[in-house]
């Protein structure tokens, strides 16, 4: 009853009424009478105390003839006898079903007018509290007190308290009420986008419900719960009552509509985390860090992902609206999480983010200069066209932010010495010629320096038992799944364990990081051979940030066990079976008396690069090798460009002795060649004069960049602007040219950038910036700066915010975002300077000189 009767389906009716039709039309010489409730219904005596509520004027204009007038006497209510049929279809038996709150026919649900039809003695509505505030117990009880919306936000499976109050008392033997919950353009209850919430009545711990709390006079407490399975997303709500008088139908006001959103803390839910301690982490963290750069010389960034700032929460929702996701199925975290990994690339959708390796970012953003996901989430939400530019981690920075704000448990990962597989080999396939010299033209596969992607915690209920917890989701487009650039979600468990059939993309998971690195040498009759298999290359130090710290948590053994253990090697060969090369591991003709490491001496950018080759003879005679040493700089995603250095080394390795090679690579030498974020990559082949042995070796080193130094120079209060100091020192002997700094915080309002232009060889830059705090507790102020010499450059300030004046009083609002020098226009903030960074410029310092002649400078952006 409380989801509201549906249509009567053409099945025994329908072969009743023919029956029925075919005796009586063929008797008294006229057509049959259609029974079915949606065809003709009866109409009740005008005596009738209680009127068909699907026939009164509070529905049709034209129904309050058929009432009766209220100077009439009431007469006594007259019991009906129930037919056989009344167990069928109440309304054809002549019966009204108190129950049934459902559409009247040829009603659309949601489209009521604003201003009902009323009559007297009808229970009509006076007033709503749906106690949304943010310091109130329904959002605080919610985990939901932190969104920037003064709308109702709680979560699915969990009960809220909202008050209505009544023109009249409420008598409970005489009224009943019922709440009404729609989603989606079309409505309907079969598909759980329609809900009819009857109060006093929940069919199970799985449904809606809702009970009568308390009343007084015409004031009423209800509780309400939704299904731990139900819709995600905005609902318009309302309330329909009934009474002797009839049915009243309040009309929907955008004021009450109601955000529900997945509930970790639920344990019927799907996305239901048994360790709840961590969901202060998962869920409720606006902040993290995430990883990048080599194995050797591991980077980090704070990233600010904001997923509680106004507008973002409408700004995923879009996203679900804009892929044509049906709401019917936004109740399911498997669907809602593979659909927001295909939203968040630009590919196939028109998505939020444009993917951009190319080094040319002219046109938009550069990715390293990213500081968060607000900024991208509501440019795109605003305009409806993708974001320029974003790589690996402003994607998987983004995920977190749209999986945390809907309410899944979500951390950003990232895996050093990440392969791209490209023809399911579920290996790292590397091609040389007869002199073991790279056929980068045959190279299709490439192996990352780091890749960032997302693990999200849910339940599996498509796979067999044991796959639940943490599933990969990654948005980077790198190769299609069933057709769309989206991967995941994949169960960590299936990837340690190389079950690569089980859905979705775990072959792709798995070769990301463990699969094998093959080398092949081209032979004299044109065949390639298999020269060396290294084991151990792929899938290291796999990164998180650690729960309620900013320390890096290695998370290495959820996806593999450990290298060259028993289960390893069986999890590699089992996944290999399943991939189009599954013959290499059968036969090995090499040995290995000679094996190499490489290790780099850290240097920032503009300094020479000293790099140590290793050599080790395992055997008790000595050996004597030759060496090639190809050094090229290269793009994270393993792509690299012609060598700009070479040489070739005759090395003499005494027995079970070890020999260094050395390597010196200067600054001059590698300038013209830089690419984003400082990379190079040191490809290293050679062959064993004793034994024919042949030897590779890749290796990835990065160079340094400097980091910003923030200060705050004044107290910061909710409401009250403060300001921050930014320090920059240039480490290069050039000019960095077009300098633009990137700020932004969660419940900070701060604009968006900040042009300062050009900065001179060792130039230190000093710059004050306001902002002002919207909500009290600690935050994180991101910076960056990107100019076409440098990049990859931040900084991060930790802000305790003290509350404002007038802070957690009932009706008084939070700050507006505006007021940091900011416009607002719906559904979210948004900065006056956002379509074009270079609209923002420092003002001259205090000598009247442009800030760009002086060392020193403090400038205020305008």
């Amino acid at each position: 009853a409380y989801l509201g009767r549906r249509p009567a389906p053409p099945c025994t009716l329908e072969r009743r009424s023919r029956r029925l039709r075919s005796a009586d039309g063929a008797e008294k010489g006229r057509p049959g009478r259609d029974l079915c409730c949606r065809r003709r219904r009866r109409r009740l005596p005008e005596t009738m105390p209680v009127p068909d509520p699907r026939e009164d004027a509070g529905r049709f204009a034209n129904a309050g003839g058929r009432m009766p007038m209220p100077s009439q006497p009431e007469q006594p209510p007259r019991r009906r006898k129930r037919n056989w049929f009344y167990r069928c279809c109440r309304c054809c038996s002549g019966q009204a079903d108190d129950g049934d709150w459902g559409p009247a026919p040829g009603e659309v649900p949601g489209a009521r007018r604003t201003e009902p039809v009323v009559r007297e003695g009808m229970l009509v509505v006076s007033g709503i509290d749906l106690m949304s505030s943010r310091s109130g117990s329904n959002r605080r009880s919610h985990h939901t007190d932190e969104y920037e919306y003064e709308h109702l936000i709680v979560r699915r499976g969990q009960p809220f308290d909202l008050k209505m109050q009544f023109h009249q008392d409420y008598d409970p033997e005489e009224h009943r009420i019922c709440l009404e919950f729609l989603i989606g353009p079309t409505p309907q209850v079969s598909k759980g986008t329609h809900i009819l919430v009857p109060v006093g009545s929940r069919l199970s711990d799985r449904s809606w419900g809702a009970e009568l709390l308390d009343w007084d006079g015409n004031v009423m407490v209800l509780r309400v719960t939704s299904s731990p399975n139900a819709v995600i997303g905005k609902y318009q709500f309302s309330v329909k009552t009934r009474s002797k008088a009839g049915e009243y139908q309040a009309p929907f006001d955008p004021r009450y509509e109601v955000y529900l959103l997945f509930n970790p803390w639920c344990s019927d839910d799907p996305v239901y985390m048994p360790q709840t301690s961590t969901l202060e982490e998962y869920v409720l963290n606006e902040s993290g860090r995430i990883y990048y750069g080599t194995e050797t010389q591991i980077g980090e960034r704070t990233w600010s992902y904001g997923q509680f700032d106004m507008g973002v929460l409408d700004a995923c929702l879009f996203m679900l609206d804009r892929r044509g996701m049906p709401h019917a199925s936004r109740g399911d975290p498997i669907m809602v999480s593979r659909v927001v990994s295909a939203m968040v690339n630009s590919l196939d959708d028109n998505g939020v983010l444009v993917g951009n390796w190319t080094g040319d970012y002219s046109r938009g953003t550069n990715p390293s200069a990213w500081v968060g996901s607000r900024d991208i989430l509501l440019q795109y939400h605003r305009t409806g066209y993708p974001v320029l530019y974003g790589q690996c981690w402003v994607f998987a920075g983004v995920v977190t932010t749209v999986l945390r704000c809907l309410g899944i448990a979500t951390r950003t990962v990232t895996n050093y010495n990440s392969a791209h597989d490209t023809d399911v080999s579920l290996t790292m396939d590397i091609y040389f010629d007869e002199n073991m010299k790279p056929l980068e033209n045959l190279n299709a596969d490439s192996v990352w320096n780091f890749h960032v992607w997302n693990d999200c915690w849910m339940k599996r209920p498509d796979l067999p038992s044991g796959f639940d917890g943490w599933q990969v989701v990654d948005a980077t487009p790198q190769e299609s799944s069933s057709g769309i650039f989206c991967c995941g979600p994949c169960s960590v468990e299936a990837i340690k364990n190389g079950l690569v059939y089980m859905k979705y993309d775990a072959s792709f998971c798995f070769a990301e990081v463990n699969s094998d690195k093959v080398y092949w040498q081209r032979q004299s009759d044109g065949s390639f051979k298999i020269v060396y298999i290294e084991e151990k290359a792929i899938g290291h130090l796999i990164s998180t940030k650690a729960v309620g710290s900013y320390k890096r948590e290695d998370v290495t053994s959820l996806y593999k066990h450990p290298e060259g253990s028993e289960e390893e090697r069986k999890a590699v060969e089992t996944a290999a079976k399943h991939g189009t090369k599954a013959h290499i591991y059968k036969n090995r003709e090499w040995g290995e008396d000679i094996s190499m490491t490489v290790d780099t001496q850290e240097a920032y950018t503009g300094q020479d690069i000293t790099l140590r080759v290793h050599v080790k003879n395992k055997n008790n005679m000595p050996r004597n090798v030759s060496l090639n040493l190809f050094v090229a700089v290269m793009y994270y995603t393993g792509v690299t460009a012609s060598p700009f250095k070479k040489e070739q080394r005759q090395v003499q390795i005494p027995a079970n002795g070890t020999q260094t090679v050395p390597m010196l690579i200067s600054y001059a030498e590698y300038k013209p060649h830089l690419v984003d974020q400082g990379a190079m990559k040191l490809s290293i082949s050679g062959k064993v004069a004793e034994t024919n042995q042949v030897l590779a070796k890749e290796h990835t080193f990065r160079l340094r960049t400097p980091d910003l130094t923030l200060t705050l120079l004044s107290p910061a209060i909710v409401g009250q602007e403060a300001q921050v100091q930014i320090v920059f020192k240039n480490p290069l002997p050039v000019t960095l040219t077009d300098a633009i700094f990137h700020m932004e915080g969660s419940g900070l309002s701060t604009p968006q950038t900040m042009t300062v232009g050009n900065i001179g060889p060792h130039q230190t830059v000093k710059m004050r910036q306001s902002f002002t705090p919207l909500r009290p507790g600690r935050r994180q102020l991101v910076a960056s700066l990107d100019s076409p010499q440098l990049s990859q450059v931040h900084g991060v300030l930790t802000v305790d915010v003290a509350p404002g004046p007038t802070w957690g009083h009932e009706g008084s609002p939070a700050p507006s975002r505006a007021s940091a020098g900011l416009t607002r226009d719906s559904p979210g903030r948004q900065p006056t300077n956002r379509s074009s960074p270079a609209n923002a410029r420092a003002s001259p310092n205090a000598h009247g000189s442009p800030a760009g002649g002086r060392r020193e400078r403090t400038g205020r952006p305008v």
